[in-house]
Protein backbone atom coordinates (compact mmCIF):
# COMPACT_ATOMS: atom_id res chain seq x y z
CA UNK A 1 0.00 0.00 0.00
CA UNK A 2 1.41 3.40 -0.99
CA UNK A 3 2.25 5.84 1.78
CA UNK A 4 -0.39 8.51 2.34
CA UNK A 5 0.44 12.01 1.07
CA UNK A 6 -1.44 13.52 4.00
CA UNK A 7 -4.82 13.76 5.74
CA UNK A 8 -7.58 16.05 4.48
CA UNK A 9 -10.85 16.86 6.25
CA UNK A 10 -13.55 17.82 3.73
CA UNK A 11 -16.37 19.98 5.13
CA UNK A 12 -19.46 20.68 3.02
CA UNK A 13 -23.19 20.53 3.72
CA UNK A 14 -23.83 18.89 0.33
CA UNK A 15 -23.35 15.12 0.51
CA UNK A 16 -22.62 14.73 -3.23
CA UNK A 17 -19.93 17.42 -3.09
CA UNK A 18 -18.25 15.71 -0.11
CA UNK A 19 -18.27 12.35 -1.85
CA UNK A 20 -16.88 13.73 -5.13
CA UNK A 21 -14.08 15.65 -3.45
CA UNK A 22 -13.19 12.66 -1.30
CA UNK A 23 -12.94 10.40 -4.35
CA UNK A 24 -10.73 12.83 -6.29
CA UNK A 25 -8.33 13.36 -3.41
CA UNK A 26 -8.12 9.68 -2.50
CA UNK A 27 -7.13 8.91 -6.06
CA UNK A 28 -4.32 11.46 -5.60
CA UNK A 29 -3.03 9.53 -2.58
CA UNK A 30 -4.55 11.45 0.33
CA UNK A 31 -6.47 10.10 3.32
CA UNK A 32 -9.83 11.83 3.63
CA UNK A 33 -12.54 12.30 6.22
CA UNK A 34 -15.79 14.25 5.76
CA UNK A 35 -18.11 16.39 7.85
CA UNK A 36 -21.44 18.05 7.03
CA UNK A 37 -20.84 21.29 8.95
CA UNK A 38 -18.31 23.16 11.06
CA UNK A 39 -19.41 21.72 14.38
CA UNK A 40 -19.06 18.13 13.15
CA UNK A 41 -15.67 19.05 11.66
CA UNK A 42 -14.40 20.32 15.02
CA UNK A 43 -15.40 17.02 16.57
CA UNK A 44 -13.21 15.15 14.07
CA UNK A 45 -10.09 17.31 14.31
CA UNK A 46 -8.88 15.59 17.46
CA UNK A 47 -9.33 12.02 16.24
CA UNK A 48 -8.41 12.48 12.56
CA UNK A 49 -5.66 15.11 13.04
CA UNK A 50 -5.97 16.57 9.53
CA UNK A 51 -3.04 18.27 7.80
CA UNK A 52 -5.50 20.24 5.69
CA UNK A 53 -9.14 21.31 6.09
CA UNK A 54 -11.01 21.90 2.82
CA UNK A 55 -14.20 23.69 3.80
CA UNK A 56 -17.15 25.36 2.17
CA UNK A 57 -17.83 28.89 3.38
CA UNK A 58 -21.64 28.86 3.41
CA UNK A 59 -22.98 26.15 5.75
CA UNK A 60 -25.74 26.00 8.38
CA UNK A 61 -24.62 26.15 12.00
CA UNK A 62 -20.90 26.91 12.15
CA UNK A 63 -19.87 28.23 8.74
CA UNK A 64 -16.43 28.16 7.11
CA UNK A 65 -15.27 31.43 8.69
CA UNK A 66 -16.23 30.17 12.14
CA UNK A 67 -14.53 26.82 11.51
CA UNK A 68 -11.39 28.64 10.39
CA UNK A 69 -11.19 30.56 13.67
CA UNK A 70 -11.95 27.55 15.87
CA UNK A 71 -9.55 25.22 14.03
CA UNK A 72 -6.64 27.62 14.51
CA UNK A 73 -7.03 27.17 18.27
CA UNK A 74 -7.63 23.42 18.12
CA UNK A 75 -4.82 22.61 15.68
CA UNK A 76 -2.44 25.50 14.88
CA UNK A 77 -0.47 23.59 12.24
CA UNK A 78 -3.55 22.56 10.24
CA UNK A 79 -3.88 24.54 7.00
CA UNK A 80 -7.32 25.68 5.80
CA UNK A 81 -8.46 26.11 2.18
CA UNK A 82 -11.96 27.53 1.67
CA UNK A 83 -14.44 26.91 -1.16
CA UNK A 84 -16.96 29.49 -2.25
CA UNK A 85 -19.42 30.19 -5.04
CA UNK A 86 -18.28 32.63 -7.73
CA UNK A 87 -20.60 35.34 -6.49
CA UNK A 88 -19.17 35.45 -2.93
CA UNK A 89 -15.50 36.17 -3.60
CA UNK A 90 -15.58 38.88 -0.92
CA UNK A 91 -16.17 36.17 1.68
CA UNK A 92 -13.15 34.25 0.39
CA UNK A 93 -10.99 37.37 0.72
CA UNK A 94 -12.23 37.73 4.29
CA UNK A 95 -11.22 34.13 4.93
CA UNK A 96 -7.70 34.75 3.56
CA UNK A 97 -7.34 37.72 5.89
CA UNK A 98 -8.50 35.45 8.73
CA UNK A 99 -5.73 32.95 8.08
CA UNK A 100 -6.93 30.67 5.28
CA UNK A 101 -4.12 29.51 3.00
CA UNK A 102 -6.08 29.78 -0.26
CA UNK A 103 -9.57 29.63 -1.76
CA UNK A 104 -11.29 27.79 -4.60
CA UNK A 105 -14.39 28.90 -6.52
CA UNK A 106 -17.26 26.56 -7.30
CA UNK A 107 -17.79 24.68 -9.50
CA UNK A 108 -14.32 23.25 -8.78
CA UNK A 109 -11.84 22.41 -11.51
CA UNK A 110 -10.17 19.07 -10.52
CA UNK A 111 -6.76 20.16 -11.88
CA UNK A 112 -6.85 23.43 -9.95
CA UNK A 113 -8.11 21.60 -6.86
CA UNK A 114 -5.14 19.19 -6.86
CA UNK A 115 -2.62 21.99 -7.45
CA UNK A 116 -4.00 24.13 -4.61
CA UNK A 117 -4.12 21.14 -2.26
CA UNK A 118 -0.49 20.21 -3.04
CA UNK A 119 0.70 23.73 -2.23
CA UNK A 120 -1.37 23.83 0.94
CA UNK A 121 0.00 20.44 2.07
CA UNK A 122 3.54 21.70 1.57
CA UNK A 123 2.70 24.65 3.83
CA UNK A 124 1.29 22.23 6.40
CA UNK A 125 4.50 20.18 6.39
CA UNK A 126 6.58 23.34 6.91
CA UNK A 127 4.40 24.37 9.85
CA UNK A 128 4.74 20.93 11.44
CA UNK A 129 8.51 20.95 10.99
CA UNK A 130 8.72 24.43 12.51
CA UNK A 131 6.60 23.35 15.48
CA UNK A 132 8.81 20.28 15.97
CA UNK A 133 11.98 22.38 15.86
CA UNK A 134 10.52 24.79 18.40
CA UNK A 135 9.64 21.91 20.70
CA UNK A 136 13.13 20.43 20.39
CA UNK A 137 14.62 23.84 21.09
CA UNK A 138 12.39 24.22 24.14
CA UNK A 139 13.48 20.81 25.41
CA UNK A 140 17.12 21.59 24.74
CA UNK A 141 16.82 24.89 26.58
CA UNK A 142 15.06 23.14 29.45
CA UNK A 143 17.51 20.27 29.79
CA UNK A 144 20.69 21.96 28.64
CA UNK A 145 23.40 19.45 27.75
CA UNK A 146 21.90 16.49 29.61
CA UNK A 147 22.59 13.45 27.43
CA UNK A 148 20.77 10.22 28.16
CA UNK A 149 18.76 7.61 26.30
CA UNK A 150 18.91 5.03 29.09
CA UNK A 151 15.56 4.27 30.68
CA UNK A 152 16.66 5.60 34.07
CA UNK A 153 17.62 8.97 32.57
CA UNK A 154 14.44 9.24 30.53
CA UNK A 155 12.41 8.61 33.68
CA UNK A 156 14.46 11.22 35.55
CA UNK A 157 13.93 13.88 32.88
CA UNK A 158 10.22 13.09 32.74
CA UNK A 159 10.07 13.76 36.46
CA UNK A 160 12.08 16.96 36.08
CA UNK A 161 9.58 18.23 33.51
CA UNK A 162 6.70 17.28 35.79
CA UNK A 163 7.98 18.85 39.03
CA UNK A 164 9.67 21.85 37.42
CA UNK A 165 6.44 23.85 37.46
CA UNK A 166 6.00 23.55 41.23
CA UNK A 167 7.65 25.65 43.94
CA UNK A 168 8.34 22.64 46.18
CA UNK A 169 11.87 22.07 47.48
CA UNK A 170 13.84 19.39 45.66
CA UNK A 171 16.68 17.21 46.93
CA UNK A 172 18.97 15.83 44.24
CA UNK A 173 21.12 12.87 45.26
CA UNK A 174 23.83 11.14 43.31
CA UNK A 175 27.52 10.36 43.21
CA UNK A 176 30.08 13.05 42.45
CA UNK A 177 30.26 13.86 38.76
CA UNK A 178 26.78 12.62 37.80
CA UNK A 179 25.50 16.09 36.87
CA UNK A 180 23.46 17.27 39.86
CA UNK A 181 23.93 20.93 38.96
CA UNK A 182 22.74 20.26 35.41
CA UNK A 183 19.55 18.69 36.77
CA UNK A 184 19.05 21.64 39.12
CA UNK A 185 19.46 24.08 36.23
CA UNK A 186 17.01 22.02 34.16
CA UNK A 187 14.44 22.24 36.96
CA UNK A 188 14.86 26.01 36.99
CA UNK A 189 14.60 26.38 33.21
CA UNK A 190 11.46 24.24 33.06
CA UNK A 191 9.76 26.28 35.79
CA UNK A 192 7.78 29.55 35.75
CA UNK A 193 10.90 31.07 37.35
CA UNK A 194 13.00 30.49 34.24
CA UNK A 195 13.34 34.22 33.49
CA UNK A 196 14.50 34.96 37.04
CA UNK A 197 17.93 34.30 38.61
CA UNK A 198 19.39 30.82 39.08
CA UNK A 199 21.91 31.28 41.91
CA UNK A 200 24.42 28.57 42.83
CA UNK A 201 26.38 28.03 46.05
CA UNK A 202 28.78 25.20 46.85
CA UNK A 203 28.33 24.89 50.60
CA UNK A 204 31.59 22.96 51.02
CA UNK A 205 33.68 25.65 49.35
CA UNK A 206 33.30 28.24 52.13
CA UNK A 207 34.52 28.35 55.71
CA UNK A 208 31.80 28.09 58.36
CA UNK A 209 32.33 31.72 59.34
CA UNK A 210 31.68 32.91 55.78
CA UNK A 211 28.84 30.60 54.69
CA UNK A 212 26.12 32.31 56.73
CA UNK A 213 27.10 35.72 55.37
CA UNK A 214 27.23 34.34 51.85
CA UNK A 215 23.70 32.97 52.19
CA UNK A 216 21.95 35.76 54.07
CA UNK A 217 24.19 38.79 53.53
CA UNK A 218 25.58 41.03 56.27
CA UNK A 219 25.41 44.55 57.61
CA UNK A 220 28.34 46.93 57.78
CA UNK A 221 30.51 46.15 60.83
CA UNK A 222 28.90 42.75 61.42
CA UNK A 223 32.38 41.24 61.65
CA UNK A 224 35.97 42.18 60.96
CA UNK A 225 36.29 43.10 57.31
CA UNK A 226 32.58 43.88 56.80
CA UNK A 227 33.16 47.39 55.50
CA UNK A 228 29.71 47.71 53.96
CA UNK A 229 26.32 46.04 53.61
CA UNK A 230 26.31 42.97 51.37
CA UNK A 231 23.32 41.14 49.94
CA UNK A 232 23.44 37.35 50.23
CA UNK A 233 22.47 34.59 47.82
CA UNK A 234 18.88 34.46 49.10
CA UNK A 235 18.35 38.11 48.17
CA UNK A 236 20.14 37.62 44.82
CA UNK A 237 17.83 34.71 43.99
CA UNK A 238 14.60 36.57 44.79
CA UNK A 239 11.92 35.40 42.35
CA UNK A 240 14.12 32.57 41.13
CA UNK A 241 15.94 29.48 42.37
CA UNK A 242 18.77 28.96 44.88
CA UNK A 243 20.83 25.81 44.33
CA UNK A 244 22.67 24.59 47.43
CA UNK A 245 25.27 22.06 46.35
CA UNK A 246 26.86 19.72 48.93
CA UNK A 247 24.15 20.73 51.38
CA UNK A 248 25.42 18.10 53.84
CA UNK A 249 28.34 20.40 54.68
CA UNK A 250 26.19 23.23 56.10
CA UNK A 251 26.94 23.75 59.83
CA UNK A 252 24.14 23.04 62.30
CA UNK A 253 23.81 26.69 63.33
CA UNK A 254 23.26 27.75 59.72
CA UNK A 255 20.87 24.84 59.16
CA UNK A 256 18.56 26.39 61.76
CA UNK A 257 18.36 29.63 59.79
CA UNK A 258 17.70 27.83 56.50
CA UNK A 259 14.94 25.84 58.20
CA UNK A 260 13.38 29.08 59.42
CA UNK A 261 13.40 30.45 55.88
CA UNK A 262 11.73 27.32 54.52
CA UNK A 263 9.04 27.57 57.20
CA UNK A 264 8.41 31.33 57.23
CA UNK A 265 10.08 32.62 54.03
CA UNK A 266 12.02 35.27 55.95
CA UNK A 267 15.51 35.91 57.36
CA UNK A 268 17.85 38.64 58.66
CA UNK A 269 21.27 39.66 57.42
CA UNK A 270 24.19 38.80 59.67
CA UNK A 271 24.48 41.60 62.23
CA UNK A 272 21.13 43.09 61.23
CA UNK A 273 17.64 43.38 62.72
CA UNK A 274 15.60 44.01 59.57
CA UNK A 275 13.46 41.01 58.62
CA UNK A 276 13.60 40.34 54.89
CA UNK A 277 11.14 38.33 52.82
CA UNK A 278 12.01 36.83 49.43
CA UNK A 279 10.37 34.39 47.01
CA UNK A 280 13.01 31.71 46.45
CA UNK A 281 12.74 28.06 45.53
CA UNK A 282 15.38 25.86 47.17
CA UNK A 283 17.03 23.00 45.30
CA UNK A 284 19.63 21.10 47.30
CA UNK A 285 22.09 18.41 46.25
CA UNK A 286 24.29 15.93 48.04
CA UNK A 287 26.53 12.96 47.31
CA UNK A 288 26.38 11.58 50.86
CA UNK A 289 23.74 9.76 52.88
CA UNK A 290 21.92 12.51 54.76
CA UNK A 291 20.01 10.01 56.88
CA UNK A 292 23.33 8.66 58.14
CA UNK A 293 24.43 12.21 58.98
CA UNK A 294 21.16 12.68 60.86
CA UNK A 295 21.94 9.56 62.95
CA UNK A 296 25.37 11.01 63.71
CA UNK A 297 23.86 14.32 64.79
CA UNK A 298 25.42 16.27 61.91
CA UNK A 299 22.24 17.17 60.02
CA UNK A 300 18.85 18.28 61.30
CA UNK A 301 16.05 15.82 60.65
CA UNK A 302 13.43 18.58 60.33
CA UNK A 303 15.54 20.38 57.70
CA UNK A 304 16.03 17.11 55.83
CA UNK A 305 12.28 16.61 55.47
CA UNK A 306 11.81 20.22 54.40
CA UNK A 307 14.40 19.79 51.65
CA UNK A 308 13.33 16.28 50.69
CA UNK A 309 9.82 17.19 49.51
CA UNK A 310 10.73 15.86 46.06
CA UNK A 311 13.72 13.53 45.74
CA UNK A 312 15.54 13.02 42.46
CA UNK A 313 18.19 10.29 42.23
CA UNK A 314 20.72 10.53 39.40
CA UNK A 315 22.04 7.14 38.27
CA UNK A 316 25.79 6.58 38.12
CA UNK A 317 27.34 6.24 34.69
CA UNK A 318 28.22 2.59 35.29
CA UNK A 319 24.51 1.90 35.75
CA UNK A 320 23.60 3.46 32.41
CA UNK A 321 26.44 2.20 30.28
CA UNK A 322 24.39 2.50 27.10
CA UNK A 323 24.79 6.29 27.40
CA UNK A 324 28.61 6.20 27.41
CA UNK A 325 28.93 6.29 23.61
CA UNK A 326 26.38 9.14 23.35
CA UNK A 327 28.19 11.20 25.97
CA UNK A 328 31.57 10.47 24.42
CA UNK A 329 30.36 11.66 21.01
CA UNK A 330 28.94 14.83 22.57
CA UNK A 331 32.19 15.68 24.36
CA UNK A 332 34.22 14.77 21.27
CA UNK A 333 32.31 17.35 19.23
CA UNK A 334 32.62 20.02 21.93
CA UNK A 335 36.37 19.66 22.48
CA UNK A 336 37.13 19.15 18.81
CA UNK A 337 35.56 22.55 18.14
CA UNK A 338 37.35 24.16 21.09
CA UNK A 339 40.72 22.81 19.93
CA UNK A 340 40.21 23.46 16.23
CA UNK A 341 40.34 19.80 15.25
CA UNK A 342 38.22 17.88 12.76
CA UNK A 343 37.88 14.58 14.60
CA UNK A 344 35.26 12.15 13.33
CA UNK A 345 35.12 9.62 16.15
CA UNK A 346 37.00 6.94 18.07
CA UNK A 347 38.94 3.90 16.99
CA UNK A 348 37.41 0.55 17.90
CA UNK A 349 40.00 -0.04 20.65
CA UNK A 350 39.35 3.40 22.13
CA UNK A 351 35.60 2.88 22.16
CA UNK A 352 36.00 -0.53 23.79
CA UNK A 353 38.10 1.01 26.55
CA UNK A 354 35.47 3.68 27.13
CA UNK A 355 32.72 1.07 27.33
CA UNK A 356 34.67 -1.32 29.60
CA UNK A 357 35.82 1.22 32.21
CA UNK A 358 33.91 1.55 35.51
CA UNK A 359 33.90 5.41 35.56
CA UNK A 360 34.06 6.00 39.33
CA UNK A 361 34.11 9.74 38.59
CA UNK A 362 31.00 9.40 36.40
CA UNK A 363 30.22 11.87 33.60
CA UNK A 364 32.77 14.42 34.83
CA UNK A 365 35.56 11.85 34.57
CA UNK A 366 34.37 10.81 31.11
CA UNK A 367 34.38 14.43 29.97
CA UNK A 368 37.96 14.94 31.15
CA UNK A 369 39.03 11.69 29.47
CA UNK A 370 37.55 12.77 26.14
CA UNK A 371 39.12 16.23 26.42
CA UNK A 372 42.53 14.61 26.93
CA UNK A 373 41.90 12.25 24.02
CA UNK A 374 41.00 15.11 21.70
CA UNK A 375 44.06 17.16 22.68
CA UNK A 376 46.45 14.21 22.17
CA UNK A 377 44.83 12.83 18.99
CA UNK A 378 47.15 12.94 15.96
CA UNK A 379 44.82 11.41 13.34
CA UNK A 380 41.15 11.97 12.58
CA UNK A 381 40.05 9.67 15.42
CA UNK A 382 40.81 9.39 19.12
CA UNK A 383 42.95 6.30 19.66
CA UNK A 384 43.17 4.12 22.76
CA UNK A 385 46.61 5.47 23.67
CA UNK A 386 45.21 9.02 23.69
CA UNK A 387 42.93 8.16 26.61
CA UNK A 388 44.02 8.30 30.30
CA UNK A 389 46.18 5.35 31.44
CA UNK A 390 43.53 4.41 34.02
CA UNK A 391 41.32 3.17 31.16
CA UNK A 392 43.89 0.60 30.01
CA UNK A 393 42.92 -2.95 31.06
CA UNK A 394 45.03 -4.42 33.82
CA UNK A 395 47.66 -7.00 32.73
CA UNK A 396 46.15 -10.46 32.68
CA UNK A 397 42.58 -9.20 32.77
CA UNK A 398 39.99 -10.50 30.38
CA UNK A 399 40.13 -7.22 28.48
CA UNK A 400 43.91 -7.35 28.20
CA UNK A 401 44.27 -10.86 26.82
CA UNK A 402 43.06 -12.31 23.58
CA UNK A 403 40.48 -14.78 24.84
CA UNK A 404 38.93 -15.53 21.50
CA UNK A 405 35.91 -13.35 22.30
CA UNK A 406 34.57 -11.67 19.17
CA UNK A 407 33.44 -8.10 19.81
CA UNK A 408 31.16 -6.49 17.24
CA UNK A 409 33.11 -3.84 15.31
CA UNK A 410 31.89 -0.26 15.67
CA UNK A 411 31.20 1.02 13.08
CA UNK A 412 30.46 -2.06 10.99
CA UNK A 413 27.84 -3.86 13.06
CA UNK A 414 24.09 -3.72 12.96
CA UNK A 415 22.02 -2.47 15.90
CA UNK A 416 20.92 -6.09 16.45
CA UNK A 417 24.57 -7.22 16.74
CA UNK A 418 25.36 -4.49 19.27
CA UNK A 419 22.19 -5.25 21.24
CA UNK A 420 23.04 -8.95 21.39
CA UNK A 421 26.57 -8.20 22.54
CA UNK A 422 25.35 -5.77 25.22
CA UNK A 423 22.76 -8.23 26.59
CA UNK A 424 25.07 -11.25 26.71
CA UNK A 425 28.04 -9.38 28.18
CA UNK A 426 25.87 -7.73 30.82
CA UNK A 427 24.39 -11.08 31.80
CA UNK A 428 27.91 -12.46 32.22
CA UNK A 429 28.83 -9.52 34.45
CA UNK A 430 25.84 -10.09 36.78
CA UNK A 431 26.07 -13.89 36.90
CA UNK A 432 23.06 -14.41 34.69
CA UNK A 433 20.56 -12.30 36.69
CA UNK A 434 18.03 -10.99 34.17
CA UNK A 435 16.61 -8.49 36.66
CA UNK A 436 20.04 -6.94 37.35
CA UNK A 437 20.91 -6.92 33.66
CA UNK A 438 17.56 -5.28 32.87
CA UNK A 439 18.23 -2.45 35.35
CA UNK A 440 21.70 -1.82 33.94
CA UNK A 441 20.51 -1.86 30.32
CA UNK A 442 17.32 0.07 30.96
CA UNK A 443 15.03 -2.58 29.47
CA UNK A 444 12.54 -5.07 30.92
CA UNK A 445 13.55 -8.57 32.14
CA UNK A 446 10.88 -9.96 29.80
CA UNK A 447 12.66 -8.44 26.81
CA UNK A 448 15.93 -10.07 27.88
CA UNK A 449 14.21 -13.47 28.20
CA UNK A 450 12.63 -13.00 24.79
CA UNK A 451 15.97 -12.09 23.22
CA UNK A 452 17.70 -15.10 24.82
CA UNK A 453 15.00 -17.35 23.41
CA UNK A 454 15.52 -15.71 20.02
CA UNK A 455 19.30 -16.20 20.19
CA UNK A 456 18.76 -19.83 21.16
CA UNK A 457 16.60 -20.44 18.08
CA UNK A 458 19.32 -18.91 15.93
CA UNK A 459 21.81 -21.47 17.22
CA UNK A 460 24.72 -21.28 19.60
CA UNK A 461 25.00 -20.69 23.32
CA UNK A 462 23.11 -17.69 24.55
CA UNK A 463 25.01 -17.06 27.77
CA UNK A 464 27.97 -18.38 29.65
CA UNK A 465 25.66 -18.99 32.63
CA UNK A 466 21.96 -19.83 32.68
CA UNK A 467 19.86 -16.70 33.24
CA UNK A 468 18.04 -16.27 36.54
CA UNK A 469 15.40 -13.95 37.92
CA UNK A 470 17.18 -13.57 41.24
CA UNK A 471 18.78 -10.37 42.43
Amino acid sequence: MAESKGRILIVDDEANARAALSEILREEGYETETAADGFKALGKIGSFAPDLILTDLKMPGLDGIGLLKESRSASPTTVVVVMTAFGTIDSAVEAIKGGAENYLTKPLDPVTLVAVVERAMEKSRLLEETALLRERLRERNAFGHIIGEHGSMKALLDTVAQVGISRSSVLIVGESGTGKELIAAALHRSSPRASQPFVRLNCAALAESLLESELFGHERGAFTGAVGRREGRFRQADGGTLFLDEVSEIPLATQVKILRFLQEREFERVGGNETLKVDVRIIAATNVDLEERIRRGLFREDLYYRLNVIRLEIPSLRNRRSDIALLAAFFLKRYSQENGKALVGFTEDALQRLMAYAWPGNVRELEHAIERGVVLARADRVEADNLPPALAPAPGSRGARESGEVRPPVPGSTIADLERHAILETLKAVSGSTSKAARILGISPRKIQYKLHEYGRAGGSATAQPPTDED
